[in-house]
Protein backbone atom coordinates (compact mmCIF):
# COMPACT_ATOMS: atom_id res chain seq x y z
CA UNK A 1 0.00 0.00 0.00
CA UNK A 2 1.28 3.52 -0.24
CA UNK A 3 2.33 6.01 2.42
CA UNK A 4 -1.17 8.09 1.85
CA UNK A 5 -3.27 5.28 1.76
CA UNK A 6 -1.36 3.90 4.79
CA UNK A 7 -1.95 6.93 6.39
CA UNK A 8 -6.01 6.89 6.15
CA UNK A 9 -6.08 3.23 7.22
CA UNK A 10 -4.26 4.52 10.49
CA UNK A 11 -6.71 7.47 10.80
CA UNK A 12 -9.69 5.32 10.20
CA UNK A 13 -8.34 3.30 13.10
CA UNK A 14 -7.88 5.54 15.60
CA UNK A 15 -10.99 7.18 14.58
CA UNK A 16 -12.98 3.58 15.16
CA UNK A 17 -11.36 3.29 18.38
CA UNK A 18 -11.80 6.83 20.00
CA UNK A 19 -15.71 6.02 18.88
CA UNK A 20 -15.12 2.85 20.85
CA UNK A 21 -14.56 4.79 23.77
CA UNK A 22 -16.88 7.23 23.59
CA UNK A 23 -14.75 10.11 22.62
CA UNK A 24 -14.43 11.94 19.67
CA UNK A 25 -11.62 10.77 16.84
CA UNK A 26 -10.86 14.80 16.42
CA UNK A 27 -9.91 14.20 20.28
CA UNK A 28 -6.51 12.24 19.23
CA UNK A 29 -3.97 13.91 17.28
CA UNK A 30 -1.68 11.59 15.20
CA UNK A 31 2.14 12.22 15.29
CA UNK A 32 3.62 10.82 12.02
CA UNK A 33 7.08 9.23 13.02
CA UNK A 34 9.79 10.07 10.78
CA UNK A 35 13.24 9.07 11.77
CA UNK A 36 14.97 7.11 9.51
CA UNK A 37 12.49 8.79 6.78
CA UNK A 38 14.06 10.60 4.14
CA UNK A 39 12.41 13.46 3.07
CA UNK A 40 10.79 12.47 -0.31
CA UNK A 41 8.61 9.99 1.50
CA UNK A 42 7.90 12.53 4.47
CA UNK A 43 6.47 15.20 1.96
CA UNK A 44 4.16 12.30 0.59
CA UNK A 45 2.82 12.43 3.60
CA UNK A 46 2.58 15.46 4.45
CA UNK A 47 0.82 16.00 0.94
CA UNK A 48 -1.95 12.87 1.87
CA UNK A 49 -2.47 15.42 4.98
CA UNK A 50 -0.26 14.46 8.00
CA UNK A 51 0.16 17.57 9.90
CA UNK A 52 2.39 16.51 13.12
CA UNK A 53 5.96 14.57 12.26
CA UNK A 54 7.66 13.58 15.25
CA UNK A 55 11.78 13.14 14.89
CA UNK A 56 13.78 11.52 17.81
CA UNK A 57 17.25 13.41 17.18
CA UNK A 58 17.96 16.94 17.21
CA UNK A 59 20.19 17.56 13.86
CA UNK A 60 17.85 15.30 11.66
CA UNK A 61 14.61 16.96 12.45
CA UNK A 62 16.97 20.10 11.74
CA UNK A 63 17.16 19.04 7.95
CA UNK A 64 13.82 18.25 7.33
CA UNK A 65 12.48 21.61 9.02
CA UNK A 66 14.13 23.45 6.97
CA UNK A 67 12.63 22.10 4.47
CA UNK A 68 8.88 21.83 5.84
CA UNK A 69 8.91 25.10 7.10
CA UNK A 70 5.34 26.33 7.95
CA UNK A 71 3.89 23.24 6.50
CA UNK A 72 3.71 21.10 9.91
CA UNK A 73 4.09 21.39 13.63
CA UNK A 74 7.08 18.96 15.21
CA UNK A 75 7.37 17.76 18.27
CA UNK A 76 10.51 15.82 19.34
CA UNK A 77 9.94 12.56 20.94
CA UNK A 78 13.40 11.04 21.52
CA UNK A 79 15.56 11.12 24.12
CA UNK A 80 16.36 14.78 24.45
CA UNK A 81 20.18 15.95 26.23
CA UNK A 82 20.90 18.74 28.11
CA UNK A 83 23.38 20.30 25.79
CA UNK A 84 20.79 19.95 22.65
CA UNK A 85 18.14 21.81 24.79
CA UNK A 86 19.08 24.81 23.39
CA UNK A 87 18.45 23.84 19.05
CA UNK A 88 14.89 22.01 20.84
CA UNK A 89 13.48 24.67 21.91
CA UNK A 90 13.99 26.17 18.59
CA UNK A 91 12.68 24.00 16.21
CA UNK A 92 10.07 22.09 18.18
CA UNK A 93 6.34 23.17 18.82
CA UNK A 94 6.25 20.11 21.91
CA UNK A 95 8.97 18.42 23.43
CA UNK A 96 7.24 14.59 24.73
CA UNK A 97 10.63 13.23 26.90
CA UNK A 98 11.28 16.04 29.66
CA UNK A 99 12.29 12.98 32.40
CA UNK A 100 14.55 14.94 35.29
CA UNK A 101 14.85 18.59 36.75
CA UNK A 102 17.81 19.29 35.41
CA UNK A 103 16.74 18.37 31.73
CA UNK A 104 13.56 20.97 32.94
CA UNK A 105 15.95 23.79 33.68
CA UNK A 106 17.87 23.74 31.01
CA UNK A 107 15.01 24.03 28.50
CA UNK A 108 13.42 26.85 30.66
CA UNK A 109 17.05 28.60 30.87
CA UNK A 110 16.98 28.09 27.03
CA UNK A 111 13.83 29.45 26.27
CA UNK A 112 14.48 32.59 28.67
CA UNK A 113 16.91 33.25 26.64
CA UNK A 114 14.78 33.38 23.55
CA UNK A 115 12.00 34.71 25.15
CA UNK A 116 9.65 31.65 24.24
CA UNK A 117 7.47 29.89 26.61
CA UNK A 118 7.70 26.25 25.66
CA UNK A 119 5.18 23.18 25.97
CA UNK A 120 6.52 20.00 27.25
CA UNK A 121 5.27 16.46 28.31
CA UNK A 122 6.95 14.76 31.11
CA UNK A 123 8.01 11.29 30.27
CA UNK A 124 6.83 8.38 32.87
CA UNK A 125 8.94 5.09 33.08
CA UNK A 126 5.97 3.21 34.14
CA UNK A 127 7.99 -0.25 33.90
CA UNK A 128 11.19 1.12 35.35
CA UNK A 129 12.92 -0.25 32.36
CA UNK A 130 16.65 0.96 32.36
CA UNK A 131 16.99 0.96 28.76
CA UNK A 132 14.28 3.46 28.27
CA UNK A 133 14.32 7.39 29.71
CA UNK A 134 11.79 8.80 31.46
CA UNK A 135 11.00 9.30 35.84
CA UNK A 136 9.87 6.64 37.83
CA UNK A 137 6.15 6.62 38.83
CA UNK A 138 7.10 7.40 42.39
CA UNK A 139 9.23 10.99 41.55
CA UNK A 140 6.57 11.75 38.71
CA UNK A 141 4.29 14.51 40.81
CA UNK A 142 7.59 16.08 42.67
CA UNK A 143 8.96 16.41 39.04
CA UNK A 144 5.56 17.94 37.19
CA UNK A 145 5.55 20.39 40.96
CA UNK A 146 9.05 21.38 40.57
CA UNK A 147 9.00 21.95 36.22
CA UNK A 148 5.28 23.84 36.26
CA UNK A 149 6.91 26.27 38.87
CA UNK A 150 9.68 27.31 35.81
CA UNK A 151 8.48 30.28 34.17
CA UNK A 152 9.38 29.40 30.63
CA UNK A 153 8.14 25.44 30.46
CA UNK A 154 4.51 24.86 30.60
CA UNK A 155 3.71 21.27 31.59
CA UNK A 156 0.86 19.53 29.36
CA UNK A 157 0.84 16.22 30.27
CA UNK A 158 2.46 13.02 29.97
CA UNK A 159 4.00 10.33 27.81
CA UNK A 160 5.12 6.81 28.60
CA UNK A 161 6.58 3.91 26.28
CA UNK A 162 5.09 0.75 27.72
CA UNK A 163 7.44 -2.49 27.24
CA UNK A 164 7.00 -4.16 23.97
CA UNK A 165 4.43 -6.91 23.69
CA UNK A 166 3.38 -8.64 20.37
CA UNK A 167 -0.07 -8.47 21.96
CA UNK A 168 -0.81 -4.75 22.77
CA UNK A 169 -3.62 -5.75 25.29
CA UNK A 170 -0.69 -6.45 27.50
CA UNK A 171 0.00 -2.97 27.04
CA UNK A 172 -3.50 -1.32 27.91
CA UNK A 173 -2.89 -1.82 31.40
CA UNK A 174 0.37 0.64 31.42
CA UNK A 175 -1.89 3.08 29.33
CA UNK A 176 -4.05 2.82 31.90
CA UNK A 177 -2.20 3.55 34.48
CA UNK A 178 -1.03 6.63 32.76
CA UNK A 179 -4.11 8.04 32.27
CA UNK A 180 -4.59 7.75 36.27
CA UNK A 181 -1.63 9.17 36.89
CA UNK A 182 -2.65 12.25 35.05
CA UNK A 183 -5.63 12.47 36.79
CA UNK A 184 -3.97 12.49 39.96
CA UNK A 185 -1.78 15.23 39.08
CA UNK A 186 -4.57 17.17 37.36
CA UNK A 187 -6.76 17.29 40.34
CA UNK A 188 -3.82 18.90 42.32
CA UNK A 189 -4.49 22.13 40.39
CA UNK A 190 -0.54 22.93 39.83
CA UNK A 191 -0.24 27.03 37.83
CA UNK A 192 1.87 25.62 34.75
CA UNK A 193 0.45 22.45 34.81
CA UNK A 194 -2.50 21.91 32.40
CA UNK A 195 -2.27 17.79 31.98
CA UNK A 196 -4.38 17.66 28.88
CA UNK A 197 -2.47 15.64 26.67
CA UNK A 198 -1.42 12.09 26.94
CA UNK A 199 1.18 10.70 24.48
CA UNK A 200 1.09 7.57 24.24
CA UNK A 201 0.70 4.23 21.88
CA UNK A 202 2.36 3.28 18.59
CA UNK A 203 2.10 1.16 15.20
CA UNK A 204 1.43 -1.76 17.18
CA UNK A 205 -0.88 -0.71 20.44
CA UNK A 206 -2.26 2.72 19.64
CA UNK A 207 -5.64 1.48 18.89
CA UNK A 208 -5.59 0.13 23.05
CA UNK A 209 -3.65 3.58 23.84
CA UNK A 210 -6.92 5.84 22.52
CA UNK A 211 -9.20 2.93 24.36
CA UNK A 212 -7.41 4.30 27.21
CA UNK A 213 -7.41 7.93 26.82
CA UNK A 214 -4.25 8.84 24.43
CA UNK A 215 -4.44 12.45 22.54
CA UNK A 216 -1.34 12.30 20.92
CA UNK A 217 -0.02 8.59 19.54
CA UNK A 218 3.08 8.40 17.41
CA UNK A 219 3.19 5.98 14.61
CA UNK A 220 5.83 5.81 11.93
CA UNK A 221 6.25 1.94 10.97
CA UNK A 222 2.25 2.14 9.97
CA UNK A 223 2.42 4.77 8.07
CA UNK A 224 6.13 4.08 6.31
CA UNK A 225 6.43 0.48 6.36
CA UNK A 226 9.54 -0.85 8.45
CA UNK A 227 12.67 0.93 9.13
CA UNK A 228 15.46 -0.86 7.14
Amino acid sequence: MSIAANLARVKERIAAAALRAGRRPESVKLVGVTKTVDSPRVELAVQAGLEILGENYVQEAREKISRFQGRVRWHFIGRLQSNKAKHAVQLFDLIHTVDSLKLAEELDRRAAAIGLVVPVLVQVNLAAEVTKGGVRVEKVRALVEQAAGLDHLRIRGLMTMPPYFDDPEQARPYFRRLRELSEEIAALVLPGAEMTELSMGMSGDFEAAVEEGATLVRVGTAIFGARP
